[in-house]
């Protein structure tokens, strides 16, 4: 690059003696002459930069130029996919193994049977609990008010009965009295009428008095069970896994929206838990009910749960090509909780589990 430059340089120069010469050697003649040097050298550098001369690349001499990395291609020229999932089942060392949760097969959101404000809940998270012991309580003043005015109608007529009985017993002496007097003729048939007719009619209002008792009897159990059920209580006995409500808020069987809550809390029945499993269709011919089976916890890698195929469930998933099933854990232990993730191994017949 260096030589060319000066082979251009020295085929542009232009020998100011000579031209001094012809001024007759005056100032003004080299002064000419150095100017139209220099315009003469930078008209050539421009065509020298023009033409690349001088626009090389810094790159040594006889180095490869580099090139920009390309993409390594593929098959079939498509974009790379994504590696597949992993599966549901597989089969290993003879085994079938699958993948599932432990699930609880009794499990209920405690509610109340009537809408009302929560009083006082009782229980926390992680509380064992017993069949029917009271979870929660809520106000019952209105109910309370409704039993005791119950009570106080079947009190008026249970006292109706022993007056009504009363009379009765005063109406038959004097029915009695009468008709013996009339048979003496010492009192008319008129009389007589009157006395029966009066006992009747205390007959049948003894009838009504003891009806009557008997419709407040139930009015008032009817009442009192409505105040029991504002005591909300356990319907088996399990663990309680969340806590629903807080007191102050409104509870109600049913959804009504704004801020009324459906449920006291989540009840687990630990003694119900099970592996749900997820099986290929292309698998399923290895699983038989009955069948051991050792399950492994996420959690606990290194512990081996006994267990045995409890059932089938009759149905596949279109979207997964899975049938699921139900595995019967052999011993409950407490490290086993809902919702964890386990893997089972489906042992073959004559193999241990």
């Amino acid at each position: 690059m260096q030589r060319d430059k000066a082979e251009l340089l020295r085929s542009i120069t232009i020998d100011r003696t000579p031209a001094a010469a012809r001024d007759g050697g005056g100032g003004r003649g080299l002064a000419l002459g150095v100017a139209a040097g220099v315009a003469v050298a930078v008209i050539a550098l421009g065509i020298a930069w023009s033409t690349g001369l001088l626009n090389r690349s810094t790159v040594p001499d006889g180095a490869p130029a580099a090139s920009p990395a390309k993409p390594a291609p593929t098959a079939s020229g498509a974009a790379p996919q994504p590696a597949p999932a992993t599966p549901v089942s597989e089969v290993r060392s003879g085994n079938l193994i699958g993948s599932g949760y432990v699930v609880a097969r009794r499990v209920a959101t405690v509610s109340a049977d009537v809408t009302g404000r929560v009083r006082e809940v009782l229980v926390q998270e992680g509380m064992l609990v017993q069949k029917g012991q009271v979870l929660a309580t809520l106000d019952d003043v209105l109910a309370r008010s409704d039993l005791d005015l119950a009570r106080a109608r079947q009190a008026s007529a249970e006292a109706a009965v022993v007056a009504n009985q009363a009379d009765l017993v005063d109406a038959e002496k004097t029915l009695e009295r009468t008709r013996a007097l009339t048979g003496r003729q010492f009192s008319s048939e008129a009389d007589l009428i009157k006395a029966d007719a009066r006992a009747a009619s205390l007959r049948a209002q003894l009838v009504k008095s003891k009806a009557d008792v008997n419709a407040a009897r139930a009015t008032v159990a009817y009442d009192a069970e409505m105040v029991d059920r504002y005591q909300v209580r356990a319907p088996f006995t399990g663990v309680v896994t969340e806590k629903n409500a807080q007191p102050g808020e409104i509870i109600s069987p049913m959804s009504s929206g704004g801020f009324t809550r459906t449920g006291i809390c989540t009840l687990v029945d630990m003694d119900s838990l099970e592996f749900e499993v997820e099986v290929n269709e292309a698998n399923i011919a290895r699983v038989h009910p009955g069948q051991k089976v050792e399950a492994t916890l996420d959690a606990y890698p290194d512990w081996k749960v006994p267990a045995s195929v409890l059932a089938i469930i009759p149905t596949a998933s279109r979207e997964k090509a899975t049938i699921k099933v139900r595995v019967a854990i052999a011993a409950k232990d407490p490290r086993i909780l809902p919702n964890m993730a386990a893997k089972v191994t489906f042992l073959n017949e004559g193999k241990g589990g």
